[in-house]
């Protein structure tokens, strides 16, 4: 299983890095963010579409067709690409946020359905070292290959011979198990309508969904804010001779990529643990907004690119490390059906609408305001406040509620 999570992340951080030169060259970093708030619109449909599927095949037949339907999705990207069909940049990076979300959690769920929980709670920190290790790993691929020459089509290929491994071990696994390979893994909990009749019912999940809405519509805005840059430094390399915008801009994203993930590894292993010991859950919730307020604060006072690049690369490995953990605390004192149903509509329809929200917010600053970068990010050291305010209520229903935790 370790192996098996290693190889989707280093194939999913392949294709992570790929998009990014495919979008941005096509149509620039407005069209990233109009991609992103695709992303939310597609998500709504596939959600339910995957638990209609799940509800009626076996788990063998689940697991691999996804991973199967995949891997021919990538052969016909590798043919638009060579062939330069319009818009394939625009609808590769949809595809890419649903493979990632899709074959991530298929991954854990498989997980769930397979170990009993005396045993997860005892492997399955093992096996997320996987993803840890796979997500610098693939960035770091991707980043030599740029930088080597290799075109879009080629690291294609490279990713779907690492996802066709990844499948097949998925039977290598199953042939192990016991009776249960051939039932349907359609759960209650994965109806997705009653989440969001629990999260409009309930005060304290209504600010968690407020926070995270906040959270990705600061990150997402933050990565537009970057991509604009990357794209301005890649035409004036590009004029200069010597690299296509392309291969710059892939080059960036692969060791952008690469060390957000290493210093994200550094901080779950060796910081995430004293926050919440000594800070509790508030400490490990508030950490991101400030670390955001900081960032966009010295970007909207005219940081320089390499600044900027490390500023935005302490966003992504905190979101990835400490904020990923306090998110998860935060529904400690929650029931079991809201732990299932009202996080699956937080985690999909809520995060992504953050998305969307922040596609407004570009084609707003652009089209309307004429926001430059110093713009955009003062626009984000408003949201990063507001974020923190809401914070405040949500920590103190969070305290009444769970007294007993961190």
């Amino acid at each position: 299983m370790l192996l098996n999570l290693f190889l989707l992340l280093v194939g999913y951080y392949i294709l992570k890095t790929l998009r990014e030169p495919l979008v941005l060259v096509s149509g620039g970093a407005e069209l990233k963010a109009y991609a992103a708030a695709a992303q939310a619109f597609t998500l709504m449909g596939f959600v339910p579409l995957y638990s209609w599927a799940a509800a009626r095949v076996s788990r063998l037949k689940l697991v691999v067709g996804l991973v199967a339907v995949f891997l021919l999705n990538l052969q016909l990207f590798a043919a638009g690409v060579v062939g330069g069909a319009p818009y394939i940049g625009f609808v590769f990076f949809v595809w890419v946020g649903i493979f990632s979300l899709a074959s991530i959690a298929q991954f854990w769920s498989y997980a769930n359905d397979l170990y009993t929980r005396e045993s997860g709670e005892r492997i399955f920190p093992l096996i997320a070292i996987g993803a840890t290790a796979g997500s610098p790993v693939g960035a770091k691929l991707a980043q030599t290959l740029f930088d080597g020459g290799a075109t879009p089509a080629t690291l294609l290929q490279l990713a779907s011979a690492i996802l066709l491994v990844h499948g097949a071990l998925y039977w290598v696994i199953d042939r192990r198990v016991g009776d249960r390979a051939a039932q349907p893994v359609g759960t209650v909990a994965a109806r997705g309508p009653g989440g969001f009749r629990l999260l409009a019912g309930n005060p304290y999940l209504r600010w968690v969904a407020v926070i995270l809405l906040l959270l990705n519509l600061v990150n997402t805005t933050g990565e537009y804010i970057l991509g604009r840059v990357v794209v301005e430094a890649a035409d004036k390399a590009a004029a200069a001779g010597g690299v296509s915008s392309s291969a710059y801009i892939g080059a960036f994203y692969g060791e952008y990529f690469f060390w957000v993930n290493i210093i994200a590894v550094a901080l779950q292993a060796f910081l995430v643990s004293r926050i919440v010991r000594h800070a509790g859950t508030a400490g490990a919730v508030l950490m991101l907004p400030m670390v955001s307020l900081g960032a966009y604060a010295f970007i909207g006072a005219g940081a320089g690119f390499a600044l900027m690049r490390w500023l935005k690369t302490a966003e992504n490995a905190t979101d990835y490390s400490v904020m990923n953990t306090g998110r998860q605390l935060l529904w400690l004192p929650t029931t079991r059906e809201e732990k299932y149903q009202a996080k699956q509509a937080v985690d999909t329809f809520v995060v992504r609408s953050g998305d969307l929200v922040s596609a407004a917010v570009v084609f707003a600053g652009t089209a309307w305001l004429g926001l430059g970068v110093q713009g955009f990010a003062w626009l984000n050291v408003g949201l990063a406040l507001l974020w923190l305010l809401a914070s405040i209520p949500l920590l103190r229903s969070f305290r009444r509620l769970c007294a007993d935790c961190p």
